[in-house]
Formats: C-alpha cells, structure tokens, sequence
C-alpha cells in the first residue's frame, strides 16, 4: 500500500530526474505547465488496515507550505466518513522544479544570461538551438561569460582577420582560453551565421593556425655538413620545403625515444613522432619517391598511421609491426586505450591489413598493444638498418 503514497523525498527524486531530463527544454520556454505529480491514491480498505501511515502521509502534505499547490480531493468512506487528501503537487514553471531540485541559483543565471544572448542577437529568439549551453550560460563566471560574448561578437564582425589566436584584441582572452573552448565558440558562430555550419575552428573563425612543426633526425654525417653539422632539427613546414637536403633514404619513427636514439646511416634522413600529421611529407619534394621504411606502435593506431605514410610513400616497408614480432614479444604487450575505429586497408598490404583487423576482434587478445619502445633496441636496431639496406638495394 505505500508504494501507492508518494513521500517528500520520492516526489523530489522524481522531480530531479525530470528536472535533468528537460531542463535544456524548460530553459528556451518548452514543456508543459503546470507540471502534475500524482502523491497517491488509498482506498477506504488501505487506511483501515494501515492508519497511521496514511495519517503521516496527509499530514506530510497537509496543511502545505512548500513550492507548488497541494491538490486535494474529498472522499466519502461508509466506515470512515468524510476524508480530506491530497491527491497531487502542481508545479507551475521550471523555476519551481528547479527550487525543489536545488538548482534555483543556476536556473535564474542561466535564464538572465539566455537572455543577455538574445538581446544581442534576437535571430536566435525561438531557434530553440541554445538550451544545449544550459551548463555554460549556467556556470561560467561573469568574465568568462563576457569574454566568450566578446570574441563571438568579434569574430563576427572579422570572419576573415589571418590573425593568431595570440593577437585577438579581446582583452583576457589567450590562447589556452581559447583552446579550451574552440568547439564551443564554432557552434555559436554556426547558429548565427546560419547556412552551411563549418565545423573546423580556424576554417569557421577565419584565424590563423600556428605553423605545423616537423622534428628530423639527420642520420647521414655527409648531409649534416649541409646544415652547419645539425643532427636534430625542429622546423616548419615551410622552411623544412626550401632545405633541399637530397637524402637517399627515409625513415619514420613514431616513438620520440627511440628517434632521439638512432644511430648515424649513411644517407639516411629520419622523422620522429609525427602520428597522423605523417601526410605532411608530401610537401616536401626532396623526399618524394626515395626509399622509405616505417616503424611504429604495433596497434591499431600504428597501422593506420602507416596507411597514411603508404598515400606519401607508396612503397614505405614497415618493420616490426608484424605478426611475428607481436607473438615474439607477446608477454611485453599492454592493452590499447582505445583503438582506432578504421583504417585504409587499401594501403596496407595482405600481411599489414590481417594485423589491424585481427588487433581489432581480439585475436591475440583484447586491446592488444606492443609499443616501440618495448621492444629491445639491439634488435630494433638491426632491423632498421636491415630494413634500410633492403629498400635502397631494392631501387
């Protein structure tokens, strides 16, 4: 019988889960008033056999004080005469959901600031697009807020500066505030804009992105002399086109470690950790067609790195990413985060591909991962330069 009498505590989780479930909708004037909790419904036979729980229940309601208006409804029993009950909790605006929830506080600022945004930018009234920010308009300080109005309103009016974050002339705004908040500054440019939404940050906020670095081992002593005796270099795109160094090989070498570690080789030009920005290689003619060989992390994530070296260097061989490397150090292996969720097979060659897709369905084990840097760096070592004399005795 008492899961019939909704208590105190039972309506306010009922109304906190309605409260998190619509509270986005509310914010933008959606939903339907007054809200009607139901409190329960005893019979004449439920107070008979349980009185003075029905009684703590009434006069948990009775007389009421609270948020919201009591409902209450007379019942006439043979045995019990006439009774007063409450039968139901009308709620009249989100405001009194939010006050049985807590949440007032947060409810009025994210109210009052929804409002500060459509009197900026009334296009937005009844686009019903901006109750998704209920947490921003909700808890951002009062300068975070501002700032995040100062740079969309500037960025409107400049959809085309060139500048670098760093230069924005919007006072407290840097370039790690930003950073934090680049997804969230391109939406709000998108809904204001209307038309095609432009999902990329700098693409969306005409900015300026900083220049994409490559790091490069110069393995070969000859091409060193080239560049005044540098054997580690970190630079542009940009000025790594115009160096020319003419190398005979190349290598790639995910792991920073084991990059930093490489040994001279004549000829030899290594790239060190450049993960999923490998394609930028292609801009660097100075390497196009020389003999490349390719090693990383023996995961799902390395693989599909090497499929895109593969679009740069056709011909690119990859060591120790094999499935006897993985069975010879099986015991070295931990599990992958998380994996990739495809790769271009069409890249990899019939060995490569089995690998990804058998890493992929668990095959040697769930999440299975091999990192570079596990693996003994005598036997690495050998293999580069193995794998280094077979690709240039191959041209």
């Amino acid at each position: 019988m008492t899961k019939k009498l909704q208590r105190l505590e039972q309506v306010r989780d009922w109304l906190v889960r309605r409260y998190n479930n619509q509270h986005r909708v509310w914010l933008e004037g959606g939903g339907d008033w007054p809200l009607r909790v139901a409190l329960g419904a005893p019979t004449e036979a439920d107070v008979s056999s349980d009185l003075s729980t029905v009684r703590a229940w009434v006069d948990s309601w009775l007389p009421w004080s609270g948020v919201g208006v009591v409902e209450t409804e007379e019942r006439r029993w043979a045995r019990l005469g006439s009774q007063t009950l409450p039968v139901a909790l009308s709620l009249q605006s989100a405001r009194e959901v939010a006050l049985w929830c807590g949440q007032e506080r947060r409810w009025l600022r994210a109210g009052a600031r929804l409002e500060q945004v459509l009197q900026r930018w009334p296009a937005l009234r009844g686009a019903g697009s901006l109750g998704k920010y209920f947490d921003v308009l909700a808890d951002y300080s009062d300068a975070d807020f501002e700032r995040l109005l100062a740079v969309i309103s500037w960025l409107l009016e400049n959809p085309t500066s060139g500048l670098y974050v760093r230069q924005l002339p919007i006072l407290g705004v840097d370039t790690k505030w930003l950073e934090k908040r680049t997804g969230l500054v391109t939406e709000f440019l998108g809904l204001l804009r209307g038309g095609p939404v432009k999902n990329e940050f700098f693409e969306a906020t005409g900015l300026k992105r900083l220049p994409q670095r490559i790091r490069m081992r110069i393995l070969c002593p000859e091409l060193r002399m080239r560049v005044g005796g540098l054997s580690d270099v970190e630079a542009t795109v940009e000025d790594l086109v115009a160096l020319e160094l003419r190398p005979s090989s190349v290598l790639m070498v995910e792991n920073l470690a084991s990059g930093a570690s490489l040994p001279d080789i004549a000829g030899v030009v290594a790239f060190i950790g450049l993960g999923n920005a490998v394609s930028l290689l292609a801009q660097l003619k100075w390497v196009q067609g020389l003999p490349a060989v390719y090693w990383g992390d023996l995961d799902t994530h390395g693989i599909a790195i090497l499929a895109r070296a593969r679009r740069v260097f056709p011909g690119v061989r990859s060591i120790l990413m094999d499935e006897a490397t993985l069975e010879q150090f099986k015991e070295l292996t931990v599990q992958e985060p998380t994996q990739c969720l495809e790769a271009d097979l069409e890249s990899l060659t019939e060995a490569e591909g089995t690998v990804f897709l058998g890493l992929k369905s668990g095959a040697w084990g769930a999440r299975l991962r091999l990192e570079q840097e596990r693996i003994p760096w005598p036997i690495a070592e050998a293999e580069i330069r193995s794998a280094l004399a077979r690709r240039h005795a191959d041209t």
